[in-house]
């Protein structure tokens, strides 16, 4: 397995990462089925699994997973939400930070996390406070390393100066390329690793998604705008535009979509999650895709005449969601 560098202060991890939050949802698999899945993940080569205190009991799975295996793999994890419940609001108080770190730290099953997240900017605690509170966790041998996630410019550079940002987490795929705008040359700039979550666009980037498609009742793709049926027919030429490049690559095509996103930039981990292991190992296959720069070039100029439609997020969670 090839690995990248997050950031400029040591931390390696595998070239992909592993968001192991649908391993939460419902319909997921079972407890026995979810550990047995995180551990093949690692014995493929995969070192960097992401959880969240928001994540309903994610960190108690993830944190049984790999416990025999914890000298092998880097944990990140995120704090930011008043009981760890997005439903609750935002709540990055330095002493609500610190009691999440403690709780996180027992239900992972470790004595150190390896990258801790602000889950979302909280307008009510200046970030410099945040960065801070993180510092001091660090200091004590709590943490190693400080991350935010879905920041802006401004919040970076701010929590930046106080103490170094080894990573950004943020949505990044060819269904959501609102980073290129700015993110990526600050993260750039400032030598910070950039940890792409929805790398497969909810899996839409799959090619399994239609407009046809009929989601469980259960599946939270039923509530985002993106994936409303009109949405889906409207964005099909971006599948179309994937699974003709796939095809050429002998490939399919959410490991088009992997390798474009590897292709980016060096520094780009992205973090595929998946409950099955028949598309984790299609998943990890992505790292033998090389796309020829001429090939970049046409998929960059096709995406230029593509527009998406449909919003990230419903209404109701967008001013949450997105909070800078």
């Amino acid at each position: 397995m090839k690995s990248r560098n997050l950031g400029s202060h040591g931390l390696e991890v595998s070239v992909l990462g592993f968001g192991a939050m649908g391993l939460s949802f419902p319909n997921a698999p079972t407890k026995e089925e979810s550990i047995k899945l995180i551990r093949a993940a690692v014995e493929q080569g995969i070192t960097f699994f992401d959880t969240a205190q928001g994540y309903g009991e994610n960190e108690l799975l993830v944190g049984e997973a790999l416990e025999p295996l914890r000298k092998e793999v880097v944990i990140a994890t995120k704090f930011g939400f008043k009981n760890g419940d997005i439903r609750q609001g935002l709540d990055s108080r330095p002493e609500t930070i610190k009691a999440v770190a403690e709780a996180s730290l027992k239900r992972l099953r470790t004595d150190v996390i390896d990258l801790f997240y602000q889950h979302r900017y909280d307008p009510d605690v200046p970030i410099e406070d945040v960065a801070g509170t993180v510092k001091d966790l660090i200091q004590q041998g709590k943490i190693k390393h400080f991350g935010l996630s879905e920041a802006n410019a401004e919040t970076i550079r701010k929590a930046h100066a106080v103490l170094p940002v080894t990573a950004l987490q943020s949505e990044y795929s060819m269904f959501y390329r609102e980073p290129e705008n700015e993110i990526i040359s600050i993260l750039e700039e400032l030598k910070i690793g950039f940890v792409a979550f929805s790398p497969l666009g909810k899996g839409f980037l799959t090619g399994m998604i239609t407009a046809d498609t009929k989601f469980d009742v259960t599946d939270p793709r039923n509530l985002y705008p993106r994936f409303s049926e009109d949405n889906r027919k409207a964005n099909q030429a971006l599948v179309d535009l994937v699974v003709s490049i796939a095809k050429e690559k002998n490939a399919t095509a959410a490991q088009v979509a992997l390798a474009w996103l590897l292709a980016q930039k060096p520094f780009i981990v992205p973090i595929p999650g998946t409950s099955k292991l028949h598309r984790f190992q299609e998943n990890i296959g992505a790292i033998n895709v090389s796309l020829t720069n001429d090939e970049l070039r046409r998929i960059n100029i096709a995406l230029a005449t593509i527009k998406i439609a449909g919003e990230r997020y419903p209404a109701q969670i967008r001013q949450t969601a997105e909070k800078k």
